[in-house]
């Protein structure tokens, strides 16, 4: 639908950056459970589905992977390519689409501000939050804690 738009990350950037600081006032409200979380998860559902093929994993990292959703990888890889992707940079799942992130690369560079992120190791998705708002996980830490049992990823050196 709009997902030309992945194509002009220099412009979503400003958007991401932009709506993080009108979110910002009303953080008080976003909250698991609260008035305006039915709200936003559909607004992200219906927003980010058309811009980006979302899949509501509720730790969004488009800013930190070139605008380019990490969990449309047919293996939801988080943190790069795997050893499949072909010669002409199309995925060995299914052919016919181009890697994700070959496409992630390509337009990290085009990010002034966030496409140095691409380089950091993310930690691997956490399930319970699939379904949730991102920016509601995001301002409450929910995105940041890790499930029991994992290690950080600067805890296991």
């Amino acid at each position: 639908m709009l997902r030309w738009l992945q194509n002009y990350p220099r412009l979503l950037e400003v958007a991401y950056a932009l709506t993080q600081r009108l979110l910002r006032p009303f953080r008080r409200w976003l909250k698991p459970g609260g008035v305006v979380e039915a709200a936003l998860i559909r607004a992200e559902a219906v927003g980010k589905g058309a811009l980006f093929n979302c899949q509501m994993c509720g730790q969004c990292v488009l800013h930190s992977t070139g605008m380019t959703c990490p969990m449309t990888c047919p293996k939801n890889l988080r943190n790069g390519p795997c050893g499949g992707v072909r010669a002409n940079g199309h995925c060995e799942i299914k052919p016919e689409l181009r890697c994700v992130w070959v496409q992630a690369w390509e337009r990290s560079r085009r990010m002034p501000v966030y496409g140095h992120e691409l380089l950091l190791v993310l930690p691997p998705v956490n399930r319970s939050l699939q379904g949730t708002s991102a920016w509601i996980n995001d301002f409450t830490g929910a995105a940041q804690k890790n499930p029991a049992g994992w290690i950080a990823v600067q805890d296991s050196r």
